[in-house]
């Protein structure tokens, strides 16, 4: 294997593959370990008009249902197969130079490297909470992609400041996989139709209990959305994703990830106290990055323990002593707690 086919393959490395069955899992940053009840039943649903292809009339719904949900007019919508599938879709749009945020999550930098288009790492820093600096980011950039929150840091920058990275003849990507996660959602760009080149992607996964459907979209110009799908397939998206994508953005659906953010605001105040000063920044998602000593035996010690964590170092900009740890309620995230205690111990 090359370095480059080295350096590839750590990119595509994802807690997944840290979270082999049988282990108790603090690597996958899902919430639920399967659907609510009743999205479950609005999934069965779908099962006996599953001899027909997926509608129109499925898909205008399901881009009504997000249009209302943030705001706006539902040609501004695009329904995805995962937001994953949006990062997969960016070579579309032929940009001359993508500035990618780092550390973040991998998949836009693979799906632009693949496809030929120069990546600049724009690499933020924990000395000041890996905080965004705008400044960073070449003049020349005609693409931007940041999370926000931004997956591993767990940092939740100002709205502002990301809306500052606009500009004419610039494309800015935000990843807001885990902005429904986050109590009132108050730094999103969801709703912001007035930015030139805005792309918001939102997924389904992380609340729902549907990494398994592969349901999201993103939100933008109609005009921007068009070429960002040029090349897709035919009906690019299941009757079950459209079904998911409407009943999850219904008031009621919304009202009830709002409680849910809140209750694991708290979980998350609760993971910090017990994990101290091994905690890098302040997390304002549902996952913590760790800085540990000697990280990699770490990781493999709880993996003996029969415990999952994220490692880190296939994230640019983060080293073999960084974890990533997903956040559960609190007497369950005691089992983790206790074996790292352990294992730093066993050092």
């Amino acid at each position: 294997m090359t370095s480059q086919d080295s350096g590839r393959a750590l990119l595509r490395h994802h807690g997944d593959v840290d979270a082999a069955p049988g282990l108790v899992d603090f690597a996958v940053n899902v919430r639920m370990p399967a659907p609510p009840a009743w999205l479950r039943h609005r999934l069965a649903a779908v099962l006996d008009g599953l001899g027909s292809y997926p509608s129109a009339a499925a898909d205008r719904a399901a881009r009504e249902a997000v249009a209302a949900r943030h705001g706006r007019r539902p040609d501004e919508v695009l329904i995805l197969a995962g937001a994953a599938e949006g990062f997969a879709l960016l070579p579309s749009l032929h940009p001359s130079l993508a500035a990618v945020v780092h550390p973040s999550f991998t998949e836009p930098e693979v799906a632009l490297r693949d496809a030929g288009v120069p990546v600049h790492r724009v690499h933020l820093s924990a000395s000041d909470g890996y905080r965004l600096r705008p400044a960073l980011v070449p003049d020349d950039a005609d693409l931007v992609v940041v999370g926000n929150p931004t997956n591993p840091t767990s940092v939740l920058h100002p709205a502002e400041v990301v809306a500052s990275l606009s500009r004419p003849g610039r494309i800015v990507v935000v990843d807001e996989a885990f902005a429904d996660t986050v109590p009132g959602e108050p730094e999103s760009l969801a709703g912001r139709g007035d930015l030139p080149g805005l792309l918001v992607l939102r997924s389904l996964t992380k609340t729902w209990g549907l990494a398994g459907l592969r349901a999201g979209y993103v939100l933008g110009a109609p005009e921007l959305l068009a070429k960002l799908a040029l090349h897709r397939p035919q009906w690019p998206v299941s009757s079950f994703v459209l079904e998911a994508v409407t009943a999850c953005c219904e008031p009621s659906a919304v009202a009830e990830a709002q409680a849910l953010a809140v209750e694991c605001q708290e979980h998350t105040r609760h993971a910090v106290a017990a994990l101290g000063d091994l905690v890098v920044v302040p997390p304002d998602a549902p996952f913590v990055l760790l800085r540990v000593p000697d990280g990699e035996r770490v990781r493999a010690s709880l993996r003996d323990k029969g415990i999952a964590v994220r490692r880190g170092d296939t994230f640019p900009g983060l080293t073999r002593d960084h974890l990533r740890v997903a956040v559960r309620a609190p007497e369950e995230f005691a089992l983790l707690v206790d074996a790292l205690r352990v294992v730093l111990e066993e050092r």
